[in-house]
């Protein structure tokens, strides 16, 4: 979505993060999050904490930006409260990366035995749906819903995300998975291919860097599915030039890539060597609609985001 060109929107704020405790097992999304009612807190006399300093990269996000043609969003949010923001409220099309929330709906939501179903597909259903490396593999088999999430996530099969969704309730049901998750903005209307398809002044399809970062923060509390989401983003096959190039060395990241025509995306994990870890969202798109996405784009923005956060001495 083409931007308007202003530099008023990049300043890392942090007093709107979540807090990451929950992410320290390196485990992601589980069954139904339960909002529990926090007791008030009690009256203390010691000085209030200092908040982290502030981090701001927009200069040097509007250089990636102006070089390569291109709008860019960012949320990351850091274990001690922190974030660094950028457009985090513009709206951009999510592509793949909406598989990673179908895949954690299916294990929050379903039992052991319901995702060890077998379900088998034909060639028409890869045919419509496109991209398919997984189950284009195991047509004559078929594949039981959980080995369906798992593709959809590692492989970013389409067929893949197509059968999760239609055995979730389809992509209102899914959308409203994500309302529990506290985000309120994401618009799920489509099934593969479709939901790369992005119309100006159409909000469907699309979603925002905060709502997502919302979303992943949410799911990584529950201690039920995290394990195995964090395992099969670390395996995701199509993310090795996004986040994970730009991270730096001895940090592990677990995402999930999207991209369609000029859309560029990868939402992740990140955990430095200390074991800390944080969520980050980069959401891109070209400003030129006839051009087609780059991943150094992403690339770049991770090497600057991550290099901006602070680690402990």
């Amino acid at each position: 979505m083409p931007r308007t060109r202003t530099r008023l929107i990049a300043a890392a704020v942090l007093t709107v993060a979540l807090p990451l405790s929950a992410c320290t097992t390196s485990t992601p999304p589980s069954s139904e999050p339960t909002a529990a009612t926090p007791s008030a807190p009690a009256p203390s006399t010691a000085p209030p904490s200092k908040p982290a300093p502030s981090i701001d990269v927009s200069g040097q996000l509007a250089m990636i930006e102006d070089r390569y043609g291109v709008t860019i969003g960012v949320s990351a949010r850091t274990a001690d409260g922190s974030a660094v923001e950028y457009r985090q409220n513009d709206r951009f099309g999510y592509a793949s990366t909406i598989k990673v929330f179908a895949a954690a709906m299916l294990l929050k939501t379903t039992t052991p035995e319901d995702r060890a179903a077998v379900v088998t597909f034909t060639e028409a259903d890869i045919d419509e749906a496109g991209y398919s490396p997984v189950t284009t593999e195991h047509l004559a088999t078929g594949l039981t819903l959980e080995q369906l999430a798992e593709a959809a996530v590692r492989g970013s099969d389409n067929t893949a995300m197509n059968l999760v969704l239609k055995a979730l309730g389809g992509p209102e049901a899914l959308q409203q998975f994500l309302r529990t998750l506290g985000d309120d903005t994401t618009v799920v209307t489509s099934y593969e291919p479709d939901l790369n398809t992005v119309t100006p002044g159409d909000d469907n399809n699309t979603t925002t860097p905060a709502a997502f970062t919302t979303a992943l923060q949410s799911l990584l509390a529950d201690e039920s599915i995290a394990d195995t989401m964090l395992t099969w983003m670390r395996g995701n096959a199509t993310g090795d030039r996004l986040i994970r190039a730009g991270a730096p060395t001895g940090w592990q990241v677990a995402d999930k890539s999207g991209g369609a025509g000029g859309i560029r995306n990868d939402i992740a994990v990140v955990t430095r060597p200390d074991g800390e870890q944080l969520i980050l969202a980069i959401l891109t798109t070209t400003d030129d609609p006839a051009a087609s996405y780059n991943d150094a784009v992403v690339e770049e923005t991770a090497r600057v985001v991550l290099g901006a956060i602070p680690t402990p001495r």
